[in-house]
């Protein structure tokens, strides 16, 4: 925003978006991969160290900053269209952030986390994240039946309208039966949905009321983008990842090779080791700083943001990951979670091309 102030030329809006889809994704591939691990022996020490926790903490105050930045410049300023959209990305990539915030701190026990994941929440709107990620995500995951899993032909635009829907109906569920079992209504003030949208509809009317009801858009569009950062993540992180059936339930526990991993160093550590994906699955409750690499994991050819622009351009994202997927199990279309539709499609692709030619 400062460039912009300062020339007067609203194109430095774009500057984040560039950083984001162009800078980050090259620096990844100029850095390379961290596949070190820390050792087990110091692993104790290393999540009872308060700094990591200081960092996740201090970083929702910082997000806050960021989107009121964005508001104050959009109030002061006039932009043309292509510059509200520039800003409408700004605030919705740090809004997308608070999400990643919260994805850490949800999973832990500490009343501060806790609370800082709600808040991390608020500008993006999307307080049911926490209670369907936790409960429902995880349990689900790499699975048909869950709405945060992407499926083997899904175009992420086609899982976009899917999961977004999706996943509100699983929390509310979850929600509803957690009430349930202590005798309350779904419309309880104890609903956590309610409790974190309410907070979110507190601080868009603050808004309102001082700068007018034009910013309603802007908030609306914003929060729109924010979460379609998170599908984005979603979208990459389980693309065509099966679960197998065990022996005394429907699907096996889920392992660290039931999600895509990356261990690109710069978008890894702007995303608190979110990409680490694997080890974070097969156990949830680990912290960042100590999430592992295993050398057996499915692993994406980029890092984060580069692969959600590869995403974006579905005839792309196919070439790039439709034959890692078909690689991974052979020959056998029924380890893989696709689109009934695509089936016979793959089941072509498998026969017409002997897997080293997939390389």
């Amino acid at each position: 925003l400062i460039p912009a102030i300062n020339s007067g030329n609203e194109a430095w809006l774009w500057l984040p978006t560039a950083i984001v889809y162009l800078l980050i994704p090259l620096i990844d591939t100029l850095l390379g991969e961290d596949t070190n691990n820390p050792p087990e022996s110091e692993v104790p020490k290393l999540e009872a160290d308060n700094y990591y926790r200081f960092i996740t903490v201090l970083s929702v105050p910082m997000i806050f900053i960021g989107f009121f930045a964005v508001i104050f410049f959009l109030v002061n300023h006039q932009v043309s269209w292509i510059g509200y959209i520039a800003l409408v990305m700004n605030a919705g990539f740090v809004s997308g952030l608070g999400i990643n915030v919260a994805h850490e701190m949800g999973h832990k026990k500490t009343g501060i986390e806790k609370t800082s994941a709600r808040l991390a929440l608020i500008p993006s709107g999307y307080g049911h994240f926490c209670i369907d990620h936790n409960r429902g995500h995880h349990r689900d995951v790499s699975t048909p039946y869950d709405p945060a899993s992407s499926k083997l032909g899904e175009s992420i635009y086609q899982f976009t309208l899917r999961e977004v829907p999706g996943v509100f109906k699983r929390a509310w569920q979850l929600e509803k039966t957690r009430l349930s079992r202590k005798g309350k209504s779904v419309y309880s003030l104890e609903n956590e949905i309610l409790i974190n949208w309410t907070m979110t509809l507190v601080l868009f009317s603050a808004i309102v009321l001082l700068f007018g009801l034009q910013l309603l858009p802007f908030l609306l569009l914003q929060a729109m983008f924010g979460y379609f950062q998170l599908t984005s993540a979603n979208y990459i992180e389980h693309y065509g990842l099966l679960r197998g059936e065990g022996s005394n339930k429907p699907y096996e526990t889920c392992q660290p090779h039931h999600s895509w991993n990356s261990n690109h160093i710069a978008s890894n550590l702007i995303l608190f080791h979110l990409e680490r994906h694997s080890d974070h699955h097969a156990h949830p409750a680990r912290r960042y700083q100590a999430l592992r690499h295993f050398d057996d994991t499915p692993q994406l050819p980029n890092g984060y943001f580069g692969m959600f622009l590869v995403a974006y351009i579905p005839p792309l994202w196919r070439y790039v990951m439709d034959k890692r997927v078909l690689q991974l199990n052979g020959p056998d279309l029924e380890k893989s979670n696709y689109l009934d539709n695509k089936k016979e499609r793959y089941r072509a692709m498998l026969c017409s091309s002997p897997l080293s030619r997939m390389q």
